[in-house]
């Protein structure tokens, strides 16, 4: 039987490591360790992320070119004005000049159980919205600071986007008052 040389230098490095490695596991063991960090690896995209430090934004005052009309004049400070950055796909009046808030009702009426969405962009974050617009039901409509926002309007075979719709399902009246639009989160 001939023995073998013994090799030198990298040959003879790997050469120990891989019988040293073959020496102390089994394939079930290195099976079951492939098979782990296959199951593992979808989750890894779950794992909570510092992604506000990972996003850059322009500096302020910058326009970037692919903002809608809408997103070029929206404004971050009176909520009684159609341009309000929240309202980018509201219908009809706001509930801020009716005696209720950007997300609450005026004492009198209710909030519809549905609502339609929208994707609303602010300009002082530079970041993206997903904001759920809710009308306010109960009474007759208010009838004062009337918008007809349609940035994100989608037809009727996709209503939960469409604004034209008197949302007062599930109320006790479906006499339409005001709309309102509450911020459910950042939108990817």
């Amino acid at each position: 039987m001939a023995e073998f040389e013994a090799t030198t230098g990298i040959d003879g490095w790997s050469e120990r490591l891989v019988r040293r490695l073959a020496g102390g596991t089994s394939r079930r063991g290195v099976l079951s360790k492939l098979g782990l960090a296959i199951v593992a690896a979808p989750v890894f995209p779950l794992l909570p992320i510092e992604r506000a430090k990972a996003q850059t934004s322009p500096p302020p005052g910058t326009v970037l070119p692919d903002l809608t009309d809408f997103q070029k004049k929206a404004q971050t400070k009176d909520d009684t004005e159609c341009n309000y950055w929240r309202y980018c796909a509201i219908d009809g009046s706001l509930c801020t000049c009716c005696g209720g808030g950007v997300h609450t009702c005026p004492a009198g009426t209710q909030p519809s159980l549905t609502s339609w969405v929208g994707t609303c962009y602010n300009p002082d974050d530079k970041r993206n919205y997903l904001i759920a617009y809710r009308d306010c039901c109960g009474t007759s409509s208010c009838g004062q600071c009337h918008c007809d926002n349609t940035e994100e309007a989608m037809p009727t075979y996709r209503p939960q986007g469409n604004n034209e719709i008197i949302w007062c399902f599930g109320t006790s009246s479906m006499a339409y008052h005001c709309s309102t639009a509450a911020l459910v989160g950042v939108a990817s």
